[in-house]
């Protein structure tokens, strides 16, 4: 595992977990000690974490701002995004939530026609505003409350309108996904629309870098066996994680 996905994997096992012992990093990232020491020194120069004897906290209990996790992991999202719209045929009726690995499926799905998209995420619905036009998309947004931590509707008005309709796939970016509590969300007002999204649609297609690979967060969207495809990069392929989720999920691709 290079550094930086090291670097990552520890930020995103802070952002559900907020208090790590060295020996819980050694297991995730399967490096030594020392590495361990290297990393977690580097990331509290820069301010990300605290240690502490034995281990390590979180500075903030919450997973990363959007605006910061847009600018992480991007090739490995671009290229399961890529995976995503390779799946999808003309004339199907997709959900798609919020996230930033959803945000880059909707410029992919700009290159596609004749779809029928239904999002709660104002980034999906303005990347596909024109294409719905040129490309002969239906774009449908749903209605509820701004959400506070993403530039998306959430509550109770959002929920109830995902149940108005039916897709044939739900493509959903979760916070983590693990073989004991499947995908999961940090926030339940975003669990509960990826809930619903689930419950109202076919298949569900998971969209989840390695870093996501393995992680608990707060709330679970849906189970292991409930997701069909998995798609996640070729970087995850002799994690613990990944294999026991391969086990369990109906597909899984590694872009």
């Amino acid at each position: 595992m290079w550094q930086q996905e090291r670097y990552q994997r520890i930020r995103a096992l802070l952002s559900t977990q907020h208090r790590l012992s060295t020996e819980q990093l050694v297991s995730a990232l399967q490096v030594s000690r020392e590495t361990v020491r290297r990393d977690v020194a580097a990331l509290e120069a820069m301010g990300e974490l605290r240690r502490t004897h034995g281990g390590v906290i979180a500075r903030s209990g919450e997973e990363a701002p959007i605006a910061e996790r847009a600018q992480q992991q991007v090739p490995y999202k671009q290229a399961i995004a890529r995976a995503a719209c390779s799946r999808l045929q003309q004339g199907q009726t997709l959900f798609i939530d919020a996230g930033t690995t959803t945000a880059l499926l909707a410029r992919e799905l700009a290159t596609l026609s004749g779809m029928t998209i239904i999002t709660n995420a104002f980034e999906v619905a303005l990347a596909l505003r024109r294409p719905a036009q040129d490309k002969g998309h239906q774009l449908i947004m749903l209605g509820g409350e701004l959400g506070e931590r993403a530039p998306a509707t959430v509550g109770g008005t959002t929920v109830a309108e995902i149940y108005r309709y039916h897709a044939d796939i739900a493509l959903l970016s979760p916070v983590g996904v693990s073989a004991s509590m499947g995908a999961s969300n940090y926030d339940p007002r975003e669990a509960e629309v990826a809930r619903a999204m689930c419950a109202q649609a076919d298949q569900v297609y998971m969209l989840a870098d390695c870093s996501k690979l393995g992680i608990n967060s707060r709330i679970s969207t849906c189970t292991a066996s409930d997701i069909d495809l998995l798609i996640s990069n070729r970087q995850a392929a002799d994690m613990p994680a990944c294999q026991q989720l391969a086990a369990l999920t109906g597909e899984m691709w590694l872009v």
